[in-house]
C-alpha cells in the first residue's frame, strides 16, 4: 500500500455531463446537485425550464458537454440513433482528466475507440457496467487496463430496486388485463390496434 495509490478526484465544484435526462439521468442530476456540481445535460429534447431550474441543469449540445465535463455519464436507450454515439471523435473532445461512466447500454460507446482512448490517455478513466457483448469476455482488452472499473451489469442489484422492478411488472400486467394502457408501455402505437386485454 502507498498513500498515493488509487487516488481519485473530489466531485464538488466539478462539472458533470449527463447524456440522456430521463428518469435515471434526472436522479443522477439530483445527486450531483447535492454535491455542488455544475450539471450539463444533452438529449434530443430539452426539458421544461422549470425542471431545469429544479435540477440545476443546463442544456447544451453534445460537443459542449464533452469538452466541458469532468465526468460524463451515459443514460440513453440503445437505438439506431444512439448506437456508438460515443466514438473516437467524441472521446477526443473530452478532457484528458475526464472520467466516462456508462450504466446504460454497452453499444452506445464504441468499445474499440474507448480502449484506444484509455490506452493513449485521451481520457483519464472509465467506469462501465454494460458492454457490447455480455458477459464481457475475460480476454477483452478492457479487462487488461488499470484505468477502468468494470461491473457485470449489476447497477440495479439492490433488494429495493429488484422489488420495485417486480412490482412494476405486476402493475403493467394488471393494467393490461383491465384493458388499460400499461404505465410503462414503450410502443404507444400498439394501443391503436385491438389486442386481447385492450377494450
Amino acid at each position: 500500500w502507498h498513500p498515493l495509490m488509487m487516488l481519485g478526484y473530489h466531485v464538488t465544484g466539478k462539472t458533470i455531463g449527463i447524456v440522456g435526462m430521463g428518469r435515471i439521468g434526472q436522479a443522477v442530476a439530483r445527486r450531483a446537485k447535492g454535491f455542488g456540481m455544475r450539471i450539463l445535460y444533452y438529449q434530443r429534447h430539452r426539458l421544461p425550464e422549470e425542471l431545469e431550474r429544479e435540477l440545476g441543469a443546463e442544456y447544451v449540445d453534445l460537443e459542449t458537454l464533452l469538452r466541458e465535463s469532468d465526468f460524463v455519464t451515459i443514460h440513453v436507450p440503445l437505438t439506431k440513433e444512439t448506437y456508438r454515439m460515443i466514438g473516437e471523435r467524441e472521446l477526443k473532445m473530452m478532457k484528458r482528466t475526464a472520467v466516462l461512466v456508462n450504466t446504460a447500454r454497452g453499444a452506445v460507446i464504441d468499445e474499440a475507440a474507448l480502449v484506444k482512448a484509455l490506452r493513449e490517455g485521451w481520457i483519464a478513466a472509465a467506469g462501465l457496467d454494460v458492454f457490447e457483448r455480455e458477459p464481457i469476455p475475460p480476454d477483452h482488452p478492457l479487462t487488461k487496463l488499470d484505468n477502468v472499473v468494470l461491473a457485470p451489469h449489476i447497477g440495479s442489484a439492490t433488494y429495493e430496486t429488484r422489488a420495485a422492478m417486480a412490482e412494476l411488472v405486476a402493475r403493467n400486467l394488471i393494467a393490461f388485463y383491465r384493458g388499460e394502457v400499461p404505465p410503462t408501455l414503450v410502443n404507444k402505437d400498439v394501443v391503436k390496434v385491438k389486442l386481447p386485454g385492450f377494450r
